[in-house]
């Protein structure tokens, strides 16, 4: 190795330490040598996982897990603001866009959605609603739960602490419950009410403010005095009196809407699809991200910042 200068203690140096005062000539040689090691810097994430599928004549599907550290913004379950990840230079990360969970076409409840991961970040899938034919009633637990089916017993699944809310429950043969969202709980269905899908929240995180994670909104019968069950802001899909749920919106990880049926014919319609959930990731732009095979993603540039946003796939992330 060859000599350096220095004032003081001897300065040291390795690909994964350095002490001591360098110059400018030494740092640009070890840097070529490998032998320099970069501090690492801050990286805000939004990791909203996929919404689950509505409930063939049955609740709303419940949003993805919510997971914010971006500034002082809300997280999921309105809890507050994650701490940000250290990122080292020319280290791999996962990244995971989770699926939206498919809507019940037979006598299944909802499916879940799939998680969504970044580095050591997870946000659950969704839950998936109940369908209204006994035992599938209640919804499943998730990110945010399920809304449980039109009966008195449906119950709306449990949501995860800190990134969602529960499901409404019913109390009527004819109204099911909206599923849950990352900031409010799904409203309950009734003889009168198809449970509405529980909203989302927004984040600035790409530098223009956008709702996500909502709930999809209850289905219920031909008879119900409520046409829709409204799904939550931020994605979620309505729920329909005595026909098809409605699909939430790709990439906000919402929740798909309840089907309803029709007591006279004796038909059920089907729950929609969750929504897909979505990674994005802020960064200083001063560094430049490698994005591996597999993953789908955008980056633009905000301010000081470089955002990226990964809208499908997963795959491995690294940057220099």
């Amino acid at each position: 190795m060859a000599k350096y200068g220095y004032t003081g203690a001897k300065p040291t140096q390795s690909s994964s330490s350095n002490s001591g005062v360098f110059g400018v000539n030494d740092v640009v040689e070890l840097l070529k040598q490998g032998k320099y090691k970069l501090q690492p810097f801050t990286t805000s994430y939004l990791v909203v996982a996929g919404g689950g599928g509505g409930g063939r004549d049955g609740g709303g599907g419940g949003a993805g897990g919510y997971r914010n550290s971006y500034a002082s913004e809300t997280s999921g379950a309105n809890s507050s603001t994650e701490t940000p990840l250290q990122i080292a230079y020319s280290t791999n990360y996962t990244v995971t866009v989770g699926a939206g969970g498919s809507g019940a076409t037979s006598g299944n409840q909802g499916g879940d959605g799939s998680n969504s991961v970044f580095s050591t970040i997870t946000s659950t899938g969704g839950g998936g609603a109940g369908t209204g034919a006994s035992p599938l009633q209640n919804g499943r637990a998730g990110g945010s739960g399920g809304g449980g089916a039109r009966t008195p017993t449906g119950t709306g699944g449990s949501g995860t602490a800190n990134q969602g809310f529960a499901g409404g429950t019913t109390s009527d043969y004819q109204g099911s419950g909206g599923g849950g969202g990352a900031s409010a709980v799904g409203g309950d269905g009734s003889a009168s009410v198809l449970g509405d899908g529980g909203d989302g929240l927004s984040s600035s995180i790409t530098g223009s403010s956008v709702a996500r994670a909502g709930g999809g909104g209850g289905g219920g019968r031909q008879s119900n005095s409520d046409t829709t069950g409204s799904g939550g802001t931020g994605g979620g899909g309505n729920g329909l009196r005595a026909n098809t749920g409605v699909a939430a919106t790709v990439n906000t990880g919402g929740g798909g809407g309840g089907g309803g049926g029709n007591g006279d014919t004796n038909t059920l319609y089907n729950g929609a699809s969750g929504g897909s959930g979505v990674v994005i990731v802020r960064y200083p732009n001063t560094v430049t991200i490698s994005v591996g095979a597999g993953l789908t993603s955008a980056t633009t540039t905000d301010g000081t910042d470089k955002v990226t946003t990964f809208t499908a796939g997963t795959g491995t992330v690294s940057w220099a």
